[in-house]
């Protein structure tokens, strides 16, 4: 049986589709709005998915934001092709890339939690799980998604209302 779909790094020229594709979920408050060049300037941290006739059904990033944490960020689907394991096939080679680049645990800002308790991630505490060394390191970072993963009370007027939630690759077996 051939694949309906695949998921390929993305390149520059994706970005169009890509921000088309994000511009409802922005709308609807899923997605934190960006601006087109913030796409462009993190385009290598993208994975997309595509059925097979070429079509955009879905995308996702991972950001690096210490030695042994990354965030999966801007993972959407299509509702189309919900249910479909478009999400979670991209959550999976995510994941391989935070592996490779030698990360043990990734974060989330999420309002999908049932899918990501599906795939070992687990609801943050309330404190924040860096050392206190690190998280004065990371309190200089310009970076809103590490502000969130901080709970920072500057970010919490722009966020969505999300839950935080991470997973630890080495347990998780993931």
């Amino acid at each position: 049986m051939p694949a309906e779909f695949r998921v390929r790094p993305a390149r520059t020229s994706d970005v169009p589709r890509i921000v088309e594709m994000a511009q409802p979920l922005v709308a609807k408050r899923v997605l934190v709005p960006k601006e087109r060049v913030a796409y462009y300037e993190s385009i290598q941290e993208f994975l997309i998915a595509e059925d097979t006739e070429g079509n955009l059904i879905g995308f996702g990033a991972l950001h690096v934001m210490w030695e042994d944490l990354a965030e999966v960020r801007t993972l959407a689907t299509l509702d189309s092709w919900r249910g479909r394991g478009v999400g979670g096939a991209l959550l999976h080679q995510l994941l391989e890339r935070a592996r490779a680049l030698g990360t043990s645990r990734v974060f989330c800002l999420t309002f999908e939690v049932e899918f990501f308790t599906r795939h070992g991630f687990h609801v943050m505490a309330d404190q924040t799980p860096v050392d206190p060394e690190v998280y004065t390191e990371l309190l200089r970072s310009p970076d809103e998604g590490v502000a969130e993963f901080l709970d920072l009370a500057r970010v919490k007027p722009n966020t969505l209302g999300n839950t935080r939630m991470i997973l630890d690759l080495d347990a998780s077996g993931h």
